[in-house]
């Protein structure tokens, strides 16, 4: 059954309410979980009295199980479809958000923060995968941009929204309901969703070797390096340490972090919406490649993270919005890595691409942690500003050989 023919059987409407809606739920689901440490962080330390760099660990702990998983999620799609893989694993992440709130100490955090990871591993490619069979190539694209606009909006709803519900409930209760709204799009897939084509199936698993072909292609390579830096940096510090930032440097309240932090993720929408028209009209006006457009981003992501170095404290406000939107330039990742490596390999580079990126933030966040736990913080537990300058400055060195390789290839090209 070829997908032309599959779309052909529904209508607009019927596509979007069957397939990328209740996929999309799943996605939105993803991002509130990746982003609500950026609120929830104070609440934690309160309770648990935890650590700079325990609260790291604990909150990039989504980010190492969601990598990991990567590779054997991606087989499993292709084996078993979208379907059948996001009903099991987002009851895996219901159960760990039911553990998270009845956690009593960092371990059991941790533990329950890993499953929950886990169980969200699939509802971005999961997503794709399902779009993929009912969606005509040309009109992919667009719908991916919705579909990242719409993580976007689980970002902005982990924000101010979480905030405003901690007045009402503890942080315990917040997760139990968590757990119940993981369980939606589950059931929305197994009442909704349409069988996917038994097209395209692996019938067996792919070795090892096969996978390794990715890392040895060099236009991967090179787009990782130039793009994956920045990618971590914006997962692993928006999700947890520029809530941290604002109250501990910016000294804003608690509710005034969370409005800024909606604000800073609703940045993620537009930009998310916004990336791909760009690229394509610096293309038709000054003939740029995606990559190029993307190295110019990079130099801007890396320039802000310099003003919060920098510490210039009026402009926090404004260094919070831009680095959200800004950040959101690593996205193009994905569309460069499908175009630049050979046709067979697209489907492993995406698979590996989504590991490299989430192991990254895993080491961006908890290493952002361990550098600002090497300070003592107040009484109130707030960091000194040096803390910060410090970790900014570490982020700003992880991403600058890559961007200096970058401008190096794109300096000899133009003398050509």
């Amino acid at each position: 059954m070829e997908s032309s023919n599959t779309e052909a059987r529904f209508s607009t409407a019927a596509l979007y309410a069957t397939v990328f809606l209740p996929f999309a739920f799943g996605h939105y689901v993803s991002f509130v979980f990746r982003a609500i440490n950026a609120v929830l962080a104070p609440y934690l330390v309160e309770s648990l009295q935890l650590s700079a760099a325990q609260l790291g660990l604990l909150s990039s702990a989504y980010f190492v199980s969601f990598g990991l998983a990567q590779l054997p999620v991606g087989l499993a799609l292709d084996r078993y479809g979208p379907r059948r893989v996001q009903l099991v694993l987002l009851g895996v992440a219901a159960l760990g958000s039911l553990l998270f709130a009845a956690g009593n100490g960092f371990g059991a955090l941790f533990i329950a923060r890993i499953l929950t990871g886990l169980g969200l591993s699939a509802c971005f490619m999961g997503s794709i995968k399902a779009l993929s069979y009912w969606v005509d190539t040309p009109k992919l694209p667009s719908i991916h941009g919705y579909l990242l606009a719409v993580g976007g909006l689980g970002a902005m709803s982990a924000t101010l929204p979480v905030e405003l519900a901690l007045q009402y409930l503890n942080w315990r209760a917040l997760f139990v309901v968590l757990a119940g709204v993981t369980l939606v799009p589950a059931l929305v897939i197994y009442f909704v969703t349409p069988h996917e084509p038994l097209v395209d199936r692996i019938t067996r698993w792919p070795s090892l070797r096969s996978l390794l072909e990715v890392y040895r292609d060099r236009a991967f390579r090179r787009t990782i390096s130039l793009l994956l830096p920045a990618h971590a940096v914006a997962f692993g510090l928006q999700g947890l340490w520029m809530g941290q930032w604002l109250q501990d440097v910016g000294g804003l309240s608690e509710r005034h972090a969370a409005t800024l932090l909606f604000i800073g993720m609703g940045a993620i929408v537009v930009g998310s919406l916004s990336i791909g028209n760009i690229t394509e009209w610096a293309g038709r006006r000054f003939g740029m490649k995606p990559l190029d457009v993307a190295g110019i981003g990079v130099g801007l992501f890396i320039t802000v993270q310099v003003l919060a170095v920098l510490n210039i404290v009026p402009l926090i406000p404004v260094i919070t919005v831009a680095f959200t939107l800004i950040g959101t330039i690593a996205g193009l990742e994905y569309t460069i890595v499908a175009q630049s490596v050979p046709p067979a390999l697209t489907g492993r580079a995406a698979t590996c691409l989504n590991l490299l990126i989430f192991f990254g933030a895993f080491v961006v966040q908890s290493g952002f942690g361990f550098i600002v736990s090497v300070w003592q913080p107040d009484a109130a537990r707030h960091y000194p500003v040096v803390a910060f300058q410090t970790a900014f400055a570490a982020a700003v060195a992880l991403q600058l050989p890559g961007f200096v390789a970058w401008l190096l290839r794109r300096r000899r090209s133009s003398q050509r």
